[in-house]
């Protein structure tokens, strides 16, 4: 299956010019490591490219070789549209403004293979996996930028090699990868450790609204925690990870107010459990161990509801 994806992948690929290139709405590693690895590689052959990411990029990706090309808008018109690491069009925002998508390249178990040609692999640990295995059968090429954007994805969205769908061929990748030159510990650091005051005075109100039901634990983040820590994204700084590591819980729920009376939701379970299932009925979708949501209501309606 995937020779024959690939063959018509590498024909498309030949034969664009003008190339627009998203990923989902308040991009982690793994969309921004995608979208620049995938983006440079095209830039590289010599194609007009676009890559637009509605939210932009956090401060703790813009080191990235090429993430200052990155626009929050469409300009212009393309014979090619891509759409990774997302499992259904909404998640993209506004970016396609429904136009069709030609290609969709994820890795989540809940995408809904919205596009022309899909390629998805819900086994890979990362997008910037299956970027990483094939961008040379697709007749491009990886240099040290591409290498930094596609090890910066995997180490994402597997927190460092820490989820249970890594395998020694995430880790030969990986070290593949580091032979063009990428420093992992700098973009291992950048990526997960590194953070800003903001960012954990954002955590602390966060933290300290944790309630626990037995061994599931749930907390929320409201716009006014936001204002008053000072930080400037729209997501959660990352606290739904640090919550999900705590002992004696399975299941871990964050709730973080978004304008527009919407609520985001995070789930992180342990394995064995899958919360996947949850997030697509009711819009949303992700992994089995990680997965998310955008509701419509009051913190206390979502809470409710979930």
């Amino acid at each position: 299956m995937h020779n024959e994806i690939n063959d018509q992948l590498r024909e498309k690929f030949q034969k664009a010019e003008r190339v627009l290139i998203t990923a989902h709405i308040r991009p982690d590693g793994d969309a921004i490591g995608s979208v620049l690895g995938l983006g440079l590689a095209l830039t590289d052959k010599g194609k007009q490219v676009s890559m637009v990411l509605k939210d932009g990029i956090p401060v703790s990706f813009r080191h990235l070789p090429g993430a200052d090309t990155i626009k929050r808008k469409v300009e212009g018109e393309y014979d090619l549209r891509v759409v990774l690491d997302c499992s259904d069009l909404l998640r993209t925002g506004d970016v396609m403004d429904g136009h069709i998508v030609d290609i969709n390249i994820d890795h989540h178990i809940t995408n809904l293979n919205f596009a022309n040609l899909n390629f998805v692999d819900p086994e890979a640990p990362a997008t910037s996996i299956i970027l990483a295995r094939h961008l040379t059968s697709w007749g491009l090429s990886i240099n040290a930028n591409i290498a930094k954007a596609l090890l910066t994805g995997i180490v994402s969205d597997t927190i460092g090699f820490r989820t249970p769908n890594v395998t020694p061929e995430t880790l030969r990748v990986a070290a593949n990868l580091m032979e063009y030159g990428s420093n992992l510990s700098d973009l291992y650091t950048r990526a997960l450790v590194r953070r800003s005051v903001e960012a954990v005075k954002y955590w602390g109100a966060g933290l300290t609204s944790i309630q626990r039901k037995g061994r599931l634990i749930f907390s929320t983040m409201t716009l006014e925690d936001r204002k008053a820590a000072g930080y400037p994204g729209n997501d959660d700084a990352d606290l739904i990870n640090i919550m999900s590591n705590l002992d004696g819980v399975d299941v871990t729920v964050l709730f973080v107010e978004q304008p527009g009376g919407k609520i985001k939701v995070s789930w992180r379970a342990q394995p064995g459990f899958d919360i996947s299932k949850l997030a697509l009925s009711m819009g949303g979708g992700g992994h089995p161990a990680a997965a998310g949501v955008e509701l419509i209501g009051t913190l206390a309606e979502v809470q409710e509801r979930v």
